[in-house]
């Protein structure tokens, strides 16, 4: 009985490895109807694929065509607007000029460096993490690599966002110069809050808080006059 089940099995092995031979021959024998062969016209309109990488055609769209289309957009034009707003604000303090030499700290897509160039402002250096060309350079809030004192004005709306507060203001008040303004957008804050953020700015005097509304959110401006290295 043995004998004739291992027969029978083998038998059934013999057909089965046919079967499979059979279809992988005609697989790499017949060529598909989807493909089109070399001497069809069409072929010499299409590309395709090199690689697996390669299988969707990408338009490759320049970084000059690619800001036209973000800049153009509403969203991107109500926050610069609002941004431009509070520019206006400190320059009738007078804190900032046209030829103030202004940083952008956690500068985000470039909003604020946008709005200030708009106002004529030429010297405005954006900085965040991850940069946004042109107004946008890559390089660490929490390690600045420009030397001591070299803006008018260090501005940021992020604050907030910082993984170290103290470092974030020690570096945006090292690069600003002695009689230069330090300016923070921070969510709206109590007084408590205020003298907290306030007392980060080692030898330097609050001239000005004030509760403002920026991109829509209701925020506190601070602003302090730097004095110098602690």
């Amino acid at each position: 009985m043995d004998r004739h089940v291992q027969a029978l099995l083998n038998r059934l092995s013999c057909v089965a490895v046919t079967i499979a031979t059979f279809t992988l021959l005609l697989l790499f024998i017949r060529t598909p109807e989807t493909c089109i062969s070399d001497s069809d016209p069409r072929a010499a309109k299409i590309k395709f694929p090199r690689s697996s990488c390669d299988s969707t055609h990408r338009e490759i769209i320049s970084l000059e065509k690619k800001n036209r289309r973000l800049w153009s957009t509403k969203i991107w034009r109500k926050n610069v607007d609002s941004y431009t707003e509070l520019f206006h604000g400190i320059q009738s303090m007078g804190f900032l000029t046209i030829h103030s030499r202004v940083l952008c700290v956690s500068a985000g897509a470039g909003h604020e460096v946008k709005a200030l160039l708009e106002m004529g402002v030429t010297d405005v250096t954006g900085v965040e993490l991850i940069d946004s060309l042109p107004l946008v350079s890559r390089a660490d809030p929490h390690n600045l690599p420009f030397f001591d004192g070299v803006f008018d004005v260090g501005f940021s709306a992020h604050f907030s966002e910082s993984l170290f507060p103290s470092r974030f203001v020690s570096e945006m008040k090292r690069t600003v110069r002695p009689g230069g303004v330090c300016i923070l957008a921070v969510q709206l804050c109590s007084d408590e809050e205020l003298r907290e953020i306030t007392g980060l700015f080692k030898r330097s005097k609050l001239v000005g808080a004030r509760n403002i509304t920026l991109i829509g959110l209701k925020m506190t401006e601070i602003i302090m006059r730097n004095r110098g290295p602690p």
